[in-house]
């Protein structure tokens, strides 16, 4: 007979699955995906986790409760509700709920302790999750504020898991318990990534237009085919027509590469040198695929070494 903590486990795990698909499917088509996916994942998520720590008392469900609400604040606009005159306002609240969330909870914690009647493993690896989503969108290694905000979901949805499908050594599956399942699927996207630049010199060296070291990232693309590709000029030929950086919307996007394509076409310039816009949410979500299956393929590999 299933348990109620394996019941639970299985709706955050559809959960998962069911919101990445389709935020990978919006990210493909569009490039963009709309905050209600995230929010609805994260209420979801919030419920869920609330029932799944809910055996070990009030404490542990008003933790969850609070970073819950910290991490769903992220996929709330309400800063733009302040409007420009608050904005710096805005960022020093935002600082103000940091550090009340990470004192409040580390003080909790000393006090406490982690554990499932104080302060709950899956909160400490919600806040951990999501400090760690936050901090690389500000040092601009996730480029995207869908990919950092997805991957603070992820953690909320599903916190920690270890239970993996495939056969994994002991001491992995250990440290399966303990890692963040976001880290897992992160650093899963991070090595698919990998296929990318071989699948793109692959194409160059094919059809005899590999550069070195730009076959690995980029294309030549007729002008004519910009509107109709995710696409971003890299060719200095192409000096004077670069997209604008303030682009906001897939709308804004597409009339800008129609507005390119137009002034090069006037140029009489045939084909320029691309890099495609790389659809992240897709690699987080076949990383979650993977972290679900397999745990970490980092660990994995260093494990078959």
């Amino acid at each position: 007979m299933v348990g109620a903590s394996e019941a639970i486990l299985g709706v955050e795990i559809a959960v998962l699955v069911g919101g990445f698909a389709y935020a990978a499917a919006s990210d493909l088509r569009t490039r963009e995906v709309s905050d209600r996916v995230w929010q609805l994942m994260g209420v979801l998520g919030a419920v869920l986790g609330a029932l799944a720590v809910a055996p070990g008392g009030l404490l542990p469900v008003v933790a969850w409760i609070v970073v819950a609400a910290f991490t769903l604040q992220h996929v709330v606009a309400w800063d733009a509700e302040l409007g420009a005159r608050w904005e710096a306002s805005a960022d020093l609240l935002e600082a103000g709920i940091y550090a009340a969330v990470i004192v409040g909870l580390v003080v909790a914690a000393v006090h406490w302790g982690i554990s499932a009647t104080g302060i709950p493993w899956p909160v400490v690896a919600v806040l951990v999750s999501v400090l760690f989503a936050r901090g690389l969108f500000e040092a601009g290694v996730l480029y995207g504020g869908a990919d950092a905000k997805a991957l603070m979901i992820a953690a909320l949805v599903l916190p920690i898991f270890a239970s993996v499908l495939l056969p994994l050594p002991g001491s992995f599956g250990l440290v399966l318990s303990f890692l963040p399942f976001a880290v897992n699927l992160l650093m899963n996207a991070a090595l698919l990534s990998i296929a990318i630049p071989i699948a793109i010199a692959a194409r160059n060296l094919a059809r005899r237009e590999f550069r070195f070291p730009s076959g690995f990232t980029g294309y030549l693309l007729p002008v004519a085919e910009i509107p109709r590709r995710f696409v971003w000029l890299k060719d200095p030929l192409a000096a004077g027509a670069t997209p604008r950086e303030d682009l906001e919307t897939s709308e804004d996007d597409q009339r800008e590469r129609e507005r390119i394509a137009a002034e090069l076409t006037s140029r009489g310039v045939q084909r320029v040198w691309v890099t495609p816009q790389i659809p992240f949410v897709v690699l987080m979500a076949a990383g979650a695929i993977v972290a679900l299956l397999a745990g970490n393929l980092v660990l994995d590999l260093i494990a078959l070494a």
